[in-house]
């Protein structure tokens, strides 16, 4: 079986990619791959990661999880996501690391599924929108209390990819930018599925929906008919094109509201960002998607 585990990150696509999976079963099931509901996992799931914690993971442990999601037989491909597969917001970001538990976690879903075929899959968000976003959903009145006092210009992504990728060498992880999604969503979808480039899903512009007026989004959907069999990398081009002109500013700007979270600052945080998504990209192991 294969196994694909969408772990995050919190505040990225906010459970959309698994609404637009599931949306499109019937085609997923015909190509081997499921998509269950999250609520038939994510409490099961939570516990038995909590189990694998302590060291007492049963030997059944993957038939059970299998018996639950009502699979007699398991499916070619699986997809499970959860952005609290290694952690809760607390977990996210606290003593200025990045989801300092995500090593050992994949670690206990490599011996449930010994057996089996991993992929992760991961989206990364620049640390000047993401900490404060994140922090928000704790108990946090202050990021230096939030992050132990360590300089947020010194957390980077790469770091927690890197432990991950030297404690499972043999599970191969795709990220990409949330700043990115809305270009290559489509991709991400494909990918995640396991189908082919040319597979139409349902739901595959719908993040553009969010960010596009009502008016661009109809002249996009024409202009798309008037060109069948584009390629994702001229769909990008032309998503580009279209939200130069009827992106709506007001659904892509972001509130910033953090003591001492100046413009100089969310620059320089943005600056360290770009350079380690270029280190993330020249990491063994790691498929970057990007526009």
């Amino acid at each position: 079986m294969q196994l694909v585990l969408h772990a995050g990150a919190h505040i990225t696509d906010e459970d959309r990619l698994l609404k637009c999976l599931t949306a499109n079963q019937e085609v997923l099931t015909e190509r081997g791959t499921q998509v269950p509901y999250p609520k038939e996992y994510r409490r099961l799931l939570r516990d038995v990661l909590h189990a694998g914690a302590q060291g007492s993971l049963a030997p059944d442990t993957r038939e059970v999880l299998m018996d639950a999601l009502g699979f007699d037989t398991p499916p070619e491909r699986l997809i499970l996501s959860n952005p609290g597969f290694f952690g809760t917001p607390k977990m996210a970001a606290s003593g200025g690391d990045f989801y300092t538990s995500a090593a050992g976690r994949t670690q206990i879903f490599r011996e449930i599924f010994a057996g089996d075929e991993i992929e992760m899959f991961f989206a990364i968000c620049n640390p000047a929108t993401f900490l404060p976003a994140i922090m928000a959903q704790t108990k946090f009145d202050t990021l230096a209390a939030y992050l132990g006092g360590t300089d947020p210009r010194e957390m980077r992504w790469s770091g927690m990819i890197q432990r991950v990728r030297a404690a499972i060498p043999d599970i191969p992880i795709t990220v990409w930018c949330n700043e990115d999604t809305p270009l290559i969503w489509g991709q991400i979808l494909r990918e995640m599925a396991g189908v082919e480039p040319g597979v139409p899903l349902n739901g595959e512009h719908a993040l553009l929906r969010e960010i596009m007026s009502p008016a661009g989004m109809t002249r996009f959907e024409s202009y798309l008919e008037q060109h069948p069999g584009m390629t994702e990398m001229q769909k990008r081009r032309v998503i580009s094109a279209f939200l130069d002109k009827f992106a709506q500013e007001d659904a892509i700007e972001e509130e910033l509201d953090l003591p001492g979270w100046t413009d100089e600052l969310v620059d320089e945080l943005s600056d360290l960002y770009d350079d380690d998504v270029y280190e993330i990209g020249r990491l063994p192991g790691i498929t970057l998607i990007t526009p």
